[in-house]
């Protein structure tokens, strides 16, 4: 399997659990609806321990824009391999987030909150405060971009001829473990995306899916969850190499 493909289908399972949760737990007549926050956060963090667990030996299993782009920063990665991963990252959260509104499609139809249903594609503020939401996102970034870092050794690249290193060299529990720890302790604010790919991809599917009484793009927050992550990452990639 290439990195891009490992890419690909590893981002796809991470939000169709990902976002399969938050459909089970907020759509009208699930099984599982107001299950809450602890299911949310144990379902997103075991997602990733499933993409991480299928990309880890093929990528490193980046799953996320702002990995990839800290592996640039530190030169464990060129820009056109990180460009493939990222056109890789974003195709499979649309193509998960799609698989989600096929297999919940009963459930949206009974459910009449338009916020709900743009909840399982991608998060919103609690209060909207749009520093203090950008802030969010950057220290949630900045603690799993930091965790990846001492978990690797700052080794999160792939090449051909060599042994694959990364995340899958480790396992993927420690990370499952820190994004878990994350959504306890930081998501509260945010709905902690601290993946560009996972919030702006199915964001952009919910856009375009035939969904009834749906709630807009929402542009004017859009953009905090995707740069929020990229600052977060650098300012990781900063603390690391100067401890380095």
């Amino acid at each position: 399997m290439t990195p891009f493909i490992a890419e690909l289908l590893g981002t796809l399972i991470l939000i169709l659990l990902g976002g399969g949760v938050v459909a089970n737990v907020l759509l009208k007549g699930t099984n599982g609806n107001n299950g809450g926050w602890i299911v949310i956060t144990t379902g997103w963090a075991l997602a990733v321990f499933t993409g991480v667990v299928i990309a880890g030996p093929y990528s490193g299993a980046h799953l996320n824009p702002a990995v990839t782009l800290a592996m640039v920063i530190t030169g464990s990665l060129s820009y056109s391999d990180a460009l493939l991963y990222v056109l890789a990252q974003f195709i499979g959260a649309m193509s998960g987030s799609f698989l989600v509104w096929l297999m919940y499609k009963d459930h949206f139809e009974q459910t009449d909150n338009a916020g709900l249903k743009q909840a399982v594609f991608c998060t919103s503020p609690a209060i909207r405060n749009l520093p203090i939401n950008l802030i969010g996102e950057i220290l949630g970034t900045f603690v799993l971009i930091l965790a990846v870092f001492f978990f690797t050794d700052g080794e999160i690249s792939i090449e051909q001829t060599k042994t694959p290193v990364g995340l899958g060299s480790i396992g993927a529990i420690p990370v499952a473990f820190v994004v878990w720890v994350i959504g306890l302790s930081l998501g509260g604010t945010t709905g902690y995306a601290i993946n560009p790919a996972r919030d702006l991809g199915p964001r952009i599917m919910h856009a375009l899916l035939p969904i009834k009484n749906k709630a807009g793009f929402n542009l004017s927050y859009a953009w905090v969850p995707v740069i929020g992550p990229l600052i977060g990452a650098s300012i990781a990639c900063f603390i690391y190499l100067l401890l380095s």
